[in-house]
């Protein structure tokens, strides 16, 4: 019999997509994470005997137990993943893949107050594990509705800070979204932020 899960999980900004399934093969219940069609880590646990020669099959969980278990392995990653402690529960995370979805993050400093004198500004802070990204470049896409998207590049001063400025009328805040993508040492992040007028 051969079953598995497939479950997309949004946390933050990026959205998970949740692979469980039994491999028969290796006597493996296996659940993969992937962001962006990227394998980001893994999460196995092993049922029956892991000795060919064990024929004896007493140890071995049937159709319905196996699903089971792959069941509950499946939501523990999938509640991990919502509670932002994924790393927590992976058997294998792959470094190089966390540290890029992970790691590198970028933090809007003014949400409170971004619009003055005609002027969209926005102060970013890029941290690579929690400390400054320096020379971190990034990209901005200020899209509205009827209006071609608005492109802009900045690079993160030594403490990872930057600042853009759009010149744009507060009126056209409402249902504009600006998106932005930080890229440091080979690493990139990408955040949407939805802009709102304050009442």
């Amino acid at each position: 019999m051969i079953f598995g899960f497939n479950t997309d999980v949004k946390h933050g900004d990026t959205i998970y997509h949740v692979q469980s399934e039994a491999r028969e093969s290796e006597r493996l219940l296996q659940t993969q994470i992937f962001v962006r069609g990227r394998c980001i880590g893994k999460k196995a646990s092993s049922y029956g005997s892991k000795t060919s020669s064990d024929q004896t099959g007493d140890v071995q969980l049937g159709d319905a137990q196996k699903e089971q278990q792959l069941r509950e392995q499946h939501r523990l990653v999938l509640d991990a993943i919502r509670e932002g402690k994924l790393d927590n529960v992976l058997d294998h995370p792959e470094p190089e893949a966390l540290a890029t979805v992970k790691e590198l993050d970028v933090q809007w400093l003014n949400a409170e107050s971004i619009h003055a004198d005609r002027n969209l500004t926005m102060q970013l802070r890029v941290t690579e594990g929690g400390a400054a990204a320096p020379g971190a470049r990034l990209t901005f896409r200020f899209a509205r509705p009827g209006a071609a998207p608005f492109y802009t590049q900045a690079v993160a001063d030594s403490g990872g800070a930057a600042e853009i400025k759009i010149e744009v009328e507060e009126a056209a805040l409402p249902d504009a979204s600006l998106l932005v993508q930080a890229n440091y040492g080979g690493r990139t992040a990408t955040r949407k932020f939805t802009l709102r007028k304050t009442e």
